[in-house]
């Protein structure tokens, strides 16, 4: 191969073709056309994005719901045990007070600023000794709904034990 193994190959022009192969070309291309044309026109997949986004579309709504009810109803949840904490760390220094369960079952409700005082059950139990436990229990309710319909209800609970000092 005289100039290295880089050098260009000869190529037969265009014009060098036969006549029985360009015959050949033409007759393929005819040919094809219109089985080309039944394909695309049984093929089509016009609207067919905006069908599956119409059918995917709901499902992701209530997903997207679901997880929005979720979260509000584990905002309470977070809510309700910090507010559990606060009252039984307020107990726990308070027994020097004429009503240290009333002072905790305060905190508690003062504690809890997102939930409805109304709907907020608190319990406090000691004897109120130094040295001994304190022990304060809280619930709430909680309902998950989709499309107003219940899915899961109850009452949430809480509980946190803390010395009395």
């Amino acid at each position: 191969m005289d100039g290295g193994p880089f050098a260009a190959r000869r190529v037969r022009p265009l014009t060098a073709r036969t006549e029985h192969h360009r015959l050949f070309r033409n007759d393929q291309k005819e040919s094809r056309k219109p089985h080309m044309r039944k394909r695309v026109a049984v093929n089509s997949e016009r609207g067919q994005t905006m069908t599956e986004f119409a059918l995917v579309l709901p499902l992701l709504v209530m997903l997207l719901f679901g997880i929005i009810q979720f979260g509000i109803t584990f905002n309470n949840y977070i809510t309700l045990t910090d507010a559990v904490r606060a009252g039984a760390r307020q107990g726990a220094v308070s027994r020097h007070l004429d009503d240290p369960e009333g002072a905790a079952e305060e905190q508690v409700r003062d504690a809890a600023t997102d939930l409805k005082a109304a709907d907020l059950d608190v319990d406090v139990t000691s004897t109120w000794t130094s040295g001994e436990d304190v022990t304060v229990e809280a619930s709430y309710p909680y309902s998950i709904k989709l499309l107003g319909m219940t899915i899961k209800s109850g009452r949430m609970h809480s509980k946190t034990t803390e010395r009395v000092e």
